[in-house]
């Protein structure tokens, strides 16, 4: 049986103590402040960044440059017989070509699996990765499992201020200008491999309620599931507001009553914190693998 070593990046929210403890490597995405360069939770933790954020420092997000790839997969490759590498949605970032492009010179001894996730989904797959590993799966067969459902997943986000995707050229200066006059709180959505608006609220108690109400309709119709998602994986996610997330959290709970499967609370990482800023709040709902 192959040695298999599963790989993603910081985006997953797995931070290094996690990541040890599940048998994941994990891959600090880099960022810049004020033009000086990161590491999400190498070089700096979530808590200062946003506070280098509320003091107006410039931020922007990057890429690991092709020696990390190269550096990281090398040394992997001294240890175990393949690479299962899992990184962000390539809809939301240019890692994934770069590194599924790099790929091609390792001669099937590393995987990229290009499934459109991020953040808690994201981590789904390095858990699912793991799990399929463990059991004795080939490379080839864990590649094709998470490939096989990468259409399964849905994510629900509350944007707690536009100001950010505004400076980001996201939304333009006189949306950002109306919805800040109007109080809205937009929520979007990843479904694939875009991050699109799905609606506008007027509160936080009513953008809760649409992502709630969203993810049981897409329980029931694309997951088969019922709407208290059974058998279906159900995340969280927040930027820089723990309180309310673990808040939202009771009510998330209270909507899909299981005892099988405890909710994933994780913050959102700091690539996706520089475009949406601090206060949002996430749901997501991923379709299981299963092993045969």
């Amino acid at each position: 049986m192959s040695k298999i070593a599963i790989v993603t990046d910081s985006n997953a929210g797995i931070v290094p103590q996690e990541a040890e403890r599940l048998g994941i490597i994990v891959m600090p995405m880099p960022f810049y402040v004020n033009e000086e360069l990161f590491l999400e939770n190498i070089t700096m933790t979530q808590d200062e960044f946003y506070e280098r954020l509320a003091q107006g420092c410039e931020v922007k997000t990057s890429a690991p440059a092709v020696q990390d790839f190269i550096d990281l997969w090398d040394g992997l490759l001294k240890d175990y017989d393949q690479i299962i590498h899992i990184p962000m949605s390539s809809g939301l970032s240019g890692t994934c070509a770069t590194a599924s492009m790099l790929a091609q010179d390792y001669e099937g001894k590393v995987f990229v699996v290009d499934n459109q996730r991020i953040s808690v989904t994201q981590r789904q797959s390095a858990e699912d990765a793991k799990m399929l590993a463990d059991a004795g799966a080939s490379a080839q067969e864990i590649y094709d499992k998470l490939m096989a459902n990468k259409m399964d997943s849905s994510i629900y986000i509350m944007v707690d201020t536009l100001y950010y995707l505004k400076k980001g050229g996201r939304i333009t200066p006189a949306a950002a200008a109306l919805g800040t006059l109007l109080k809205l709180k937009p929520v979007l959505q990843i479904q694939g491999e875009k991050l699109d608006a799905f609606a506008k609220a007027r509160t936080v108690k009513q953008a809760k309620s649409i992502m709630i109400n969203q993810i049981k309709e897409d329980c029931k119709n694309r997951y088969g599931s019922d709407e208290k998602a059974t058998n279906v994986h159900i995340s969280m996610a927040y930027t820089h507001n723990l309180p309310d997330a673990e808040e939202f959290k009771k009510e998330v709970q209270a909507a899909f009553p299981r005892d099988w499967d405890d909710i994933v609370l994780d913050q959102l990482s700091i690539s996706i914190g520089c475009h949406i800023g601090p206060g949002a709040l996430a749901v997501t709902a991923t379709k299981p693998i299963t092993i045969d």
